[in-house]
């Protein structure tokens, strides 16, 4: 994976890259010299905790930019991103691995944790490395890195909510990122980015927002979303809408009509899906004929109820009209994350006029 981009080759792909934000960045005349002012060498970190290895499949099918050209970059320079430890794909192994995370660890670098942490036992359900012969939790390197991060990003809905992991019985004591911090008293800025899995674009366009910027300059929901790509709901940009409203809906996989009675729960789910596309920006849930699961929620997946069993309507969604069209919520879902990027672009400017 070892590699050198140039400065213009590193600008082009990264520019590439934030466009899936849902805007082309190059219309803000700022956006070259802020990118590359921030093209400055910021490690990151990527922690696996309980979880399945989805997120980081995901994260890997990054399109039409690769996680490669982004962050795989292993020679040291002030022109790319450096992925420092990410235990699928890096190549040390063993003690050279947890030396790189022993070496980093004192700052800065930006965090990224996948699935849910352990808590239970003292964490003894997942472990990375040892010491002397005993085993280290991964809570411990959670705590330790979380502390000293610029910020953390939690990748995943578990690791942002709990998740599957977290789902009873839970005899790991599985927990969210954002809960363990709190009970450890770690006040790092985080980043919930949900899904099982996530969109590499929301992961990707997360981590350029937050170097361009900072942390503080990406604006997130009560959930920690962030509101560029978690704003809107499936429901409201859904092209079964319209059949919705007018009480028609599927009786079985495969029929025509509105999948809400199939367990659908786009009426409580904020993602931006439809406009993002799956596969290398190919289809989405709905349009392959299947409901929505409401993986990017904060109740996914025991509270949604089972998935194929119809959830209550929220009083939001009763009685309002379904004549929404899915251009309008392009054009909705491209002003959000203008106004997310020209915030970031005014906080660094600020920050430059206060040192």
């Amino acid at each position: 994976m070892a590699g050198k981009l140039s400065r213009r080759d590193f600008i082009k792909l990264t520019a590439g890259s934030t466009a899936a934000l849902g805007v082309a960045l190059w219309k803000f005349p700022e956006f070259e010299p802020l990118m590359a002012s921030a093209l400055k060498e910021v490690p990151v970190l990527w922690m696996q905790c309980s979880g399945d290895d989805g997120c980081a499949v995901s994260a890997l099918n990054t399109f039409p930019t690769t996680i490669e050209d982004l962050v795989l970059s292993e020679v040291v320079s002030g022109t790319h991103i450096s992925l420092q430890y990410q235990q699928n794909v890096m190549a040390s192994q063993g003690d050279m691995a947890i030396q790189v995370l022993n070496n980093v660890s004192t700052g800065p670098y930006a965090l990224v944790v996948e699935g849910a942490v352990p808590t239970n036992e003292n964490g003894i359900f997942c472990t990375v490395g040892e010491n002397n012969g005993t085993p280290i939790p991964v809570q411990q390197w959670v705590s330790q890195l979380g502390k000293n991060a610029i910020a953390t990003i939690a990748l995943g809905t578990c690791a942002s909510f709990g998740g599957i992991s977290s789902t009873d019985p839970n005899p790991s004591g599985a927990i969210s990122v954002r809960e363990f911090f709190k009970q450890q008293g770690i006040t790092t800025p985080l980043i919930n980015v949900p899904g099982c899995p996530p969109h590499p674009d929301w992961f990707v366009g997360t981590l350029a927002s937050v170097l361009i910027g900072g942390p503080t300059s990406v604006e997130v929901d009560d959930q920690l979303r962030p509101t560029a790509f978690y704003s809107t709901l499936i429901h409201d940009q859904c092209p079964l809408r319209g059949q919705f409203a007018a009480g028609q809906f599927a009786k079985k996989l495969g029929d025509p009509g509105c999948m809400y009675e199939l367990g659908c729960k786009g009426p409580v789910t904020h993602a931006d899906c439809n406009y993002r596309l799956w596969n290398n920006k190919t289809n989405w849930c709905i349009e392959a004929n299947v409901p929505c699961m409401g993986c990017a929620e904060v109740d996914f997946p025991g509270k949604l109820g089972n998935c194929y069993t119809p959830i209550k309507l929220p009083d939001s969604v009763l009685g309002v009209p379904g004549n929404v069209v899915k251009g309008a919520a392009v054009l909705a879902a491209v002003g959000v994350v203008g106004a997310v990027v020209k915030s970031a672009f005014d906080h660094k400017n600020h920050s430059d006029a206060e040192s």
